[in-house]
């Protein structure tokens, strides 16, 4: 045949090429044909309204694409169902897709359609989804969220031909719990505390079922056993989830059910209690989380596909209330602070004060002559435990000075004649300190605070201050 094809081609030039091109196109058109009529309508396949959001999109995705899954669904038919499902979702979930297709309908995502290529339709055509293979993210939806344990552990097309075995994975409702620490535990931490709330357990009596002994499930009369109800308004179909049994596609009658849970498969304990350690350096707000100690999935376990199926605790969240302590504040994770208050004097001359710790001791501490406001020092490995070493933070002491206003006429002379010794103009004056001081300086020369004669003058003006003050000077 090739050889006839070039010598056609040979003689008849031009016109054998048109009608080789003519005769591609015509296959192209019959092979696009049959992918345009392989591409259902999407908002039919989902059941969702053109106006539908994304998280609508999604959340009827979930539901139909665990119920038509092949490992899940043996029926004939699933499988095509569960493909045409990936298509609908593949369409809907990209806004550029959606946006085709409600302008130009299945045509969009036909080679040489106004979606095709790098116009952000369906690479090569309608063939398949690129990277869906893999079972990882797919249109904003991942699917080891959607099917648990089943893709993990490397398990891509892994499914009925490998052998593997599907498995729904359920997890209940995470329980939130407050719980006061004092500030001492909350910096050093506690062991073995006992801690009681209230959970779902999974019913000991039907074991989860949610059926009394010998009872079965009913198929749901108000679905069939589809999981969904398929409304009419104005000509278009609408699916929703089936109000009766919430999608599940059975139901209990009423004599069927386990009398200890009343059919619902799992029972509520108002007594829940662990024990459990809080880490050192816990802040108030902070959350400490014990896993597998919450709610049990809120499912009924039908015992014919139980195998199929995980079921796992929720998570226990404990919120740290940390109550204040009116001493003590922690900065910078590992630092405990502590405002110490000092005379004004003892910021002067120095001196030496107690400092208490979080320990429960105290710290004698030396003040150096001349600290200043808010002047702050460190006294090392005295603040907040670090990790598994037994490292502590620094304790940071801030000084702060209390000024008084002077309380007798003693302190004032005092302060006035300290403020003439120490040559302060500003500092107001009530008392004649300025006679008594005069004549001890040569005119020109700054005298000193410690030359005999200030020292006389000084002595002599608080001499006469205190006999004022004690009455014996009129």
């Amino acid at each position: 045949m090739l050889g006839q094809i070039c010598r056609v081609t040979a003689r008849t030039g031009g016109a054998a090429k048109a009608h080789w091109a003519g005769a591609a196109r015509a296959r192209q058109f019959h092979s696009s044909w049959r992918r345009l009529q392989e591409i259902r309508d999407p908002y039919e396949t989902l059941g969702v309204a053109k106006d539908a959001s994304a998280s609508q999109i999604k959340k009827a995705y979930y539901k139909l694409a665990k119920q038509f899954h092949p490992d899940i669904n043996k029926d004939e038919g699933a499988e095509k169902k569960f493909h045409d499902l990936q298509n609908a979702y593949e369409i809907l979930s990209d806004e550029n897709k959606r946006r085709q297709y409600d302008q130009f309908g299945a045509a969009a995502f036909s080679q040489g359609g106004a979606g095709a290529g790098g116009a952000g339709g369906f690479q090569g055509g309608f063939g398949g989804f690129s990277g869906f293979g893999d079972f990882g993210e797919f249109g904003g939806l991942n699917f080891e969220d959607l099917f648990g344990a089943a893709f993990r552990g490397g398990a891509r097309g892994a499914g009925r031909q490998g052998g593997a075995q599907f498995v729904r994975e359920f997890k209940g409702d995470s329980i939130q719990v407050p719980f006061k620490l004092s500030f001492r535990d909350a910096v050093f931490g506690l062991k073995d505390v006992p801690l009681r709330y209230a959970v779902y357990d999974q019913c000991g009596t039907c074991s989860g079922s949610g059926l009394k002994a010998g009872a079965q499930r009913s198929v749901c009369g108000g679905c069939h056993g589809t999981g969904t109800q398929v409304h009419v308004r104005a000509g278009f179909q609408m699916a929703s989830t089936c109000s009766q049994c919430s999608g599940e596609g059975y139901s209990i009658r009423r004599g069927d059910r386990c009398g200890t849970c009343s059919g619902e498969g799992v029972v509520f304990n108002r007594n829940k209690e662990v024990k459990m350690d809080f880490p050192h350096g816990l802040q108030d707000g902070d959350v400490v989380k014990v896993p597998g100690q919450g709610s049990f999935p809120h499912i009924q376990v039908d015992p014919k596909t139980a195998h199929t199926m995980r079921l796992r605790r929720g998570d226990l969240l404990v919120q740290v209330q940390v109550e204040r302590d009116p001493r003590f504040q922690i900065k910078n994770n590992y630092d405990i602070w502590y405002v110490q208050e000092i005379p004004i004097t003892t910021a002067a001359l120095g001196g030496t004060v107690s400092i208490p710790t979080v320990d429960g001791d105290q710290i004698r501490l030396k003040v150096i002559p001349g600290t200043q406001p808010d002047q702050v020092v460190s006294i090392p490995n005295k603040g907040v435990p670090r990790g598994l070493s037994g490292a502590r933070g620094d304790m940071k002491v801030q000084y702060r000075i209390v000024m008084k206003k002077p309380q007798s006429k003693a302190e004032k002379f005092l302060w006035e004649a300290l403020a003439d010794v120490t040559g302060d103009k500003t500092a107001r004056r009530t008392e004649n300190i300025d006679a008594a001081m005069a004549g001890t300086a040569a005119p020109g020369v700054a005298s000193s605070p410690d030359e005999p004669s200030t020292l006389r003058k000084l002595e002599k003006f608080i001499s006469n201050a205190f006999k004022t003050i004690r009455g014996d000077q009129h």
